[in-house]
């Protein structure tokens, strides 16, 4: 990252959604300007020399919602959406006095709404788009059936018997740069069906590049494929792999196909203070 003239300390929430946990930073007026922010997102999410996190988010002014944000990945990409980012942003905002508890904010996958009941955080994910429940995938000389469907970033879902005894380090990885989604790739999601209220869910995240504790986007387009393919009902509860419980509500929207889907759970203030120019420099 370039120097910065007079570095100064950065001041940071950090907060957990069902175990994704983030940097969130007030940018609205400026305090980034003239930072390389893809940079700034690789160092202060990386664990042992800084905060360490699954994602950075900025809150900016909007001029179509309460705030906008934008959200970086721990490895500097940049993502439209994200859910348990969203939540966490949602909550943040309510907290600094940003936002009403009902609120509106703007992401690279459009206007997203939230409620805010505390530590609870109910958002409207963008509508789901792109969706085919008939693809094969094959890796490694193994073929595999899976849907795909964007739900504001694009998702992979594979149904397995045990969740538990996926390589999804490996598979997810394979998965995620497979030639049918090129050239962005993909996120992957192992899923099992418990019961028509209940899956277990495992997420290979793209721009994290590994599993992660939990995944909002992916556990709703997860609950998405399985309802079209009349695994569950409209409402389930997904098991993390980080053992939260997000819960997803699929409600008539445009079409049998494009159900409004609601993406709620539990959000963690986890801490707050500022990065010295030593830990983002």
């Amino acid at each position: 990252m370039a120097p910065l003239k007079d570095p100064a300390p950065l001041p940071f929430v950090k907060m957990s959604g069902s175990g994704n946990d983030f940097i969130l930073m007030d940018n609205r007026r400026g305090l980034l300007d003239g930072m390389d922010l893809p940079t700034l997102a690789r160092i202060v999410c990386r664990p042992h020399t800084s905060v360490g996190a699954d994602g950075l988010i900025l809150i900016e002014e909007s001029a179509a919602a309460d705030f906008r944000w934008q959200f970086f990945n721990s490895d500097g990409s940049k993502a439209d959406m994200c859910g348990n980012g969203g939540r966490c942003a949602a909550r943040f905002a309510h907290l600094q006095g940003i936002a009403p508890a009902a609120m509106r904010f703007e992401t690279g996958a459009g206007i997203v709404s939230a409620e805010v009941h505390g530590p609870t955080v109910k958002i409207q994910l963008t509508a789901p788009r792109d969706l085919n429940t008939e693809l094969v995938i094959e890796v490694e000389g193994m073929e595999y059936s899976a849907s795909f469907v964007n739900t504001g970033v694009p998702h992979t879902v594979i149904f397995v018997n045990d969740v538990g005894m996926v390589d999804v380090a490996k598979k997810g990885s394979l998965i995620r740069r497979h030639e049918a989604f090129l050239p962005g790739g993909t996120n992957v999601n192992f899923a099992s069906v418990i019961d028509p209220g209940h899956i277990r869910l495992r997420t290979y995240e793209r721009g994290v590049e590994g599993e992660t504790l939990a995944c909002g986007t992916g556990a709703a387009a997860t609950t998405l494929v399985a309802w079209l393919r009349k695994f569950t009902g409209p409402r389930v509860a997904v098991e993390t792999t980080g053992g939260e419980i997000l819960t997803i509500h699929l409600e008539p929207g445009e079409g049998p196909e494009q159900p409004r889907v609601f993406l709620e759970g539990r959000t963690i203030l986890v801490c707050h203070g500022a990065i010295e120019p030593e830990g983002y420099l």
